[in-house]
C-alpha cells in the first residue's frame, strides 16, 4: 500500500505533530508499506530555515524508509495571525501540485493542527480518486479563538465553515482524544467515520535512566529539586504562570526548587524578558535540541510540570508531552482539566492543579519536593501505564485504520488505551 501523508511539520523539527507524523510513518514503513510525506523545509517555530536546508520548490530525500518531499513555502516564524496563515496557504498551493507527481497512493492522510494540509489533502485525494483521512489534532479554528488571535466573527465564521467542509468530506477522521471525537459527533459529523488514536512516546527514545549528572552540572541543577516545562512556549501555554510560581518560591527561600524550560515557540521572548524584570535566579531557559538528546533533558527533571490556560477547549486536549513524562518515570504535575486530568488521576501517574493558579503549583511543587516515597510512586505508576501509549503499539492501530479505510471496512475496533 502506498500511504501519502501531508503535514507542514516533520523531522528534524522537534514538535508534538513532527514527532508523530515520523513516528507513525516509520513503523508504517517497517510493516512493508511504501510511505511518501509531502512537507516543508523545516523552519518550525523560530521561523528560519534549519542548518543544510533551502526553501526549494521541489526536493526529495529519504529518512528511515520514508520518501519525504520537501516543497517552497512562504516561511514565518510561530507568532503573528496573517504571516503564519500566509505560511500555511502556500504550503496548501505547494504541496497539491506535488501530490501529483509522487506516484498514485491508495490513500492520502493530511494531519491539523491548521487545517490548509488538510486542503491539500482533500483536494489531492480528489484528483487521485482514492480516501481522505483527516488527522485531527487540534480544534482549529475554535483554539484560536481561545487564545485571542482572530477576533473577527465573520473570519471565524469562515473558517469554521470550512472546517466543517473538511469533516464532511473526509473518507475518515483520526483524532488525537475521545473529546474530540465526542465534539464532532455533537456537531453531526457522522460517527461510524470518527476513530481515536492518542498521542504517545516512543519507548524507544523514552524510558526511566538514572540523572544526567555531567548535564546536572553543568547547567548549574546538582543537589536542586528540578521541575520542567519541555515544548513549545506558546500563546495556549499561560507560561507566566510558571514564573508567578517561582517568584513565590524565591520569597520563601524555596531556591532548592528550580525551574528549568526547554523549547522555543511565540511566547518564549517575553517569558524571558519577564524573568529577567523578576530577578529569578530559580529559572533557566534552554534552546531546543535535537530530538534523540531530548531524554537527557527529561532525565534531570524531578517533576514535569504541563499546563495550558483555564479554557473549555483545552479541557477536550491531552498534552503530547504528558506520555514522554511517564515513559521516563517523571512524576507530572499537570495544569490542564479535563480528559488530560482524568487520564493524570487514572494512572496515578502525579498531580493535577488548577490552571493558571500558581499559588496551587507552588504547594504542589513543595508537597513532591518533600516526599519521595509520592515523587517515586507517581513516576513508577507513570513509566507501567506508558507501555499503554507506545508510539509502535498505536502506529499500528492506526495502521489498521488506515488498510480498512482503503478496503471500505468501517468496523475497526478502537485501541484500548484511554477511556
Amino acid at each position: 500500500m502506498h500511504i501519502l501523508f501531508l503535514t507542514d511539520n516533520f523531522p528534524p523539527e522537534v514538535n508534538a505533530p513532527a514527532s508523530r507524523t515520523f513516528e507513525h510513518c516509520r513503523e508504517w514503513v517497517e510493516a512493508g508499506h511504501r510511505v511518501t510525506v509531502i512537507t516543508c523545509a523545516p523552519n518550525f517555530p523560530a521561523g528560519k530555515l534549519f542548518e543544510g536546508y533551502r526553501n526549494r520548490v521541489f526536493g526529495r530525500e529519504t529518512t528511515a524508509g520514508i520518501e519525504v518531499v520537501r516543497v517552497w513555502s512562504y516561511i514565518a516564524a510561530n507568532e503573528g495571525f496573517l504571516r503564519r496563515s500566509l505560511d500555511y496557504m502556500s504550503f496548501m498551493v505547494s504541496a497539491i501540485p506535488a501530490g501529483l507527481v509522487v506516484g498514485r497512493p491508495d490513500v492520502v492522510i493530511a494531519t491539523s493542527p491548521q487545517f490548509f494540509a488538510a486542503c491539500a489533502g482533500y483536494f489531492v485525494s480528489r484528483l487521485h480518486r482514492v480516501p481522505f483521512i483527516f488527522e485531527l489534532r487540534d480544534l482549529w479554528p475554535e483554539s484560536i479563538r481561545a487564545v485571542g488571535a482572530i477576533k473577527r466573527p465573520s473570519l471565524l465564521s469562515a473558517l469554521e465553515k470550512l472546517e466543517l467542509f473538511l469533516y464532511r468530506k473526509a473518507t475518515m477522521i483520526v483524532a488525537v482524544t475521545h473529546s474530540f471525537k465526542r465534539k464532532l459527533a455533537a456537531r453531526g459529523i457522522d460517527p461510524a467515520k470518527l476513530h481515536v488514536v492518542t498521542n504517545g512516546a516512543d519507548l524507544r527514545l523514552f524510558r526511566q535512566a538514572p540523572k544526567d549528572e555531567e548535564l546536572a552540572q553543568k547547567l548549574g541543577l546538582r543537589g536542586k529539586f528540578v521541575a520542567g516545562y519541555i515544548g513549545t512556549h506558546g500563546l495556549a501555554h499561560a507560561l507566566e504562570t510558571l514564573l508567578e510560581t517561582a517568584r513565590l518560591l524565591r520569597e520563601e527561600g524555596r531556591e532548592d526548587i528550580h525551574l528549568l524550560f526547554l523549547g522555543d515557540g511565540a511566547a518564549k521572548a517575553s517569558l524571558c524578558r519577564r524573568a529577567r524584570d523578576m530577578g529569578l535566579s530559580n529559572v533557566t531557559f534552554l534552546d531546543p535540541v535535537p530530538r534523540a538528546q531530548v531524554a537527557r533533558y527529561w532525565s534531570l527533571l524531578d517533576a514535569s510540570v504541563i499546563h495550558l490556560r483555564r479554557n473549555e477547549l483545552f479541557t477536550t486536549v491531552i498534552p503530547s508531552k504528558l506520555f514522554e513524562s511517564m515513559a521516563m518515570g517523571v512524576p507530572v504535575l499537570l495544569g490542564v482539566r479535563g480528559e488530560a486530568a482524568e487520564l493524570v488521576e487514572r494512572e496515578e501517574a502525579g498531580l493535577v492543579f488548577e490552571p493558571e493558579n500558581a499559588v496551587h503549583l507552588r504547594d504542589r511543587l513543595v508537597e513532591l519536593a518533600a516526599d519521595d516515597v509520592l515523587a517515586s510512586t507517581l513516576g513508577g505508576n507513570g513509566t507501567r501505564a506508558a507501555v499503554k501509549y507506545d508510539r509502535r503499539r498505536l502506529a499500528s492501530h492506526m495502521l489498521r485504520l488506515v488498510e480498512g479505510c482503503v478496503s471500505g471496512e468501517t468496523a475497526v475496533r478502537e485501541v484500548p488505551a484511554g477511556p
